[in-house]
């Protein structure tokens, strides 16, 4: 379980630059349910699974540690789907229960999965029982089966949310689009672009203002 970083992130919203849309979805979907508890029960029990998606470098990775800092300063355990895969047979399952088990002793938590295509992908023909193994592990852990999954959300990034099993997309109840559009914006907006040098640059000695800035991330692609 080397490859598996937990950490306690401190990364608020203000620090993300941008991605407003993607922000306020998340808000409603895990920092409301915390705060108001008795709003979500019954059949508005708080969601347990969302995928963000969108092209790469367009801050998902960095838009699921401010949820785990805004979501009541929660335990953060981010992993990709490269590290959960084994060679040896039984040993992926036993790394994703592993995972889950470990989440639940840190509640509140959230465990993030970069790249979640590649571990739970579309079933088909050629699909080796070693891969199914996997995503039938995956969702009886990510559903709780057998223990008590409160207090632990799921956040999937991809890039290609298509190619996901229908499973886990239906498992899946919020979908977020991190856009590149939310980073760039039109030329001539204030936009996120700006905020981004603005962050980045910090503390360091500049003499650059806010039209500088702005007028950078206009001439910066990517």
């Amino acid at each position: 379980m080397g490859a598996i970083v937990m950490e306690k992130p401190n990364v608020r919203w203000s620090d993300v630059a941008g991605l407003e849309g993607a922000k306020e979805a998340l808000k409603e979907a895990v920092i409301l349910p915390i705060k108001f508890p008795h709003l979500f029960t019954g059949k508005r029990t708080p969601w347990r699974g969302i995928l963000l998606f969108g092209p790469p470098g367009t801050g998902k990775s960095y838009l699921a540690k401010a949820v785990a800092t805004e979501a009541n300063n929660s335990t953060f355990f981010s992993v990709s789907s490269s590290d959960l895969m084994s060679k040896w047979l039984g040993e992926s399952e036993k790394l994703v229960k592993s995972l889950f088990e470990l989440a639940r002793q840190h509640k509140p938590s959230i465990i993030f999965i970069d790249e979640v295509d590649s571990l739970c992908g579309s079933r088909n023909e050629n699909e080796s029982e070693a891969a199914r193994r996997i995503k039938t592990e995956f969702l009886v852990q990510k559903q709780g089966v057998g223990n008590n999954n409160d207090g632990i959300l799921v956040l999937g990034a991809t890039n290609i949310p298509w190619v996901l099993d229908a499973a886990i997309r239906r498992r899946s109840e919020v979908v977020s689009r991190v856009r590149e559009a939310d980073l760039h914006p039109p030329a001539g907006g204030a936009g996120a672009g700006g905020r981004c040098f603005g962050l980045h640059l910090g503390n360091t000695p500049h003499s650059l203002n806010e039209g500088n800035q702005r007028e950078l991330a206009r001439k910066t692609d990517g």
